[in-house]
């Protein structure tokens, strides 16, 4: 299972570069699992920059993949880390699904299954 932090799916959809770092993990829907935080970041920050109706096929695309909301279990796992609320929920998220954590956020750098790719 894979999970895919805001930051690298942002390099995946603009076509970047380091957007090769992400494909594998993004298209293979099968074995994707999505944070509700991941939608939550991504609708944010696109329909600010680009609109609604990409911020919406955005979330379509992110619907392919296992959506996990938030619950209290949840919530408790995350508190459990010093990391920033957002990026606590996601980790979380991949503890509870043993997925690999794909990101260029340096928050996880050296954390367990973590795949890191530094800007």
């Amino acid at each position: 299972m894979n999970i895919v932090d805001s930051s690298a799916w942002l390099e995946y959809l603009s076509g970047s570069p380091r957007s090769i770092h992400f494909a594998e993990p993004i298209e293979a829907t099968g074995r994707l699992v999505v944070p509700v935080m991941v939608i939550y970041e991504l609708f944010k920050k696109i329909v600010r920059e680009r609109g609604e109706q990409p911020a919406l096929e955005v979330c379509g695309l992110l619907s392919q993949g296992q959506v996990v909301d938030v619950d209290a279990a949840l919530a408790v796992s995350a508190a459990r880390f010093t990391l920033p609320l957002a990026d606590s929920l996601i980790y979380a998220t991949a503890q509870r699904f043993g997925a690999t954590l794909w990101t260029q956020d340096e928050h996880f750098a050296g954390l367990p299954n973590v795949r890191f790719f530094p800007k």
